[in-house]
């Protein structure tokens, strides 16, 4: 049998050879069950947040100033931001890899999040100089920040849509020799 013709059987299952396919397997589960447990964390942290969300609400009726309000925003922003989290995990679980979108997204939530929060404490501290100073330029760096994921994003979605390499349009002409 020619060298070439030879495979073993494992590389021919997409199993690779040194490890085996209990050993594949084995790895399997245990990656979804390491998964598993992010995922019911992540659902834990956000049932409890949603209850503490609900607790502020109800604080709201006796408080009606904007430190309630801004710590609503607060808590529910976070609830976004895990659930983004719990849907990265989903799609790498479902999609067996590891997908950029979902952390980018959740990147851009967290930013806006803390420019939310800082802008509202920002407006306090106006004229004490350098807190005031502190909190423009930590908004400012966010900014930045948000901006960028939101360029590294579109660039990802861009290059997603795009077809692969070799696989569009008709194959490069032959050339032809005198």
């Amino acid at each position: 049998m020619p060298a070439k013709q030879r495979t073993s059987r494992s590389e021919d299952d997409g199993h690779p050879p040194g490890i085996g396919r209990f050993g594949t397997r084995l790895l399997e589960v245990s990656e979804n069950v390491v998964y598993a447990g992010i995922a019911a964390f992540l659902v834990g942290t956000a049932l409890v947040c949603l209850a503490l969300a609900g607790k502020t609400t109800w604080g709201l009726l006796s408080d009606f100033s904007e430190q309630p309000i801004l710590d609503l925003l607060d808590i529910l922003l976070l609830v976004f931001i895990v659930v983004e989290l719990l849907f990265a995990v989903r799609s790498t679980v479902e999609k067996r890899e590891l997908l950029a979108e979902p952390f980018l997204l959740v990147g851009i939530i967290a930013s806006i999040k803390e420019i939310v929060v800082l802008s509202v404490e920002s407006a306090k501290e106006v004229g004490n100089g350098a807190e005031f100073d502190d909190r423009i330029t930590e908004i400012a760096v966010l900014g930045v920040l948000v901006l960028l994921l939101g360029l590294t994003s579109f660039l990802l979605r861009r290059k997603e849509r795009e077809p692969d390499e070799g696989d569009s349009g008709p194959p490069a002409p032959e050339r032809q020799v005198d």
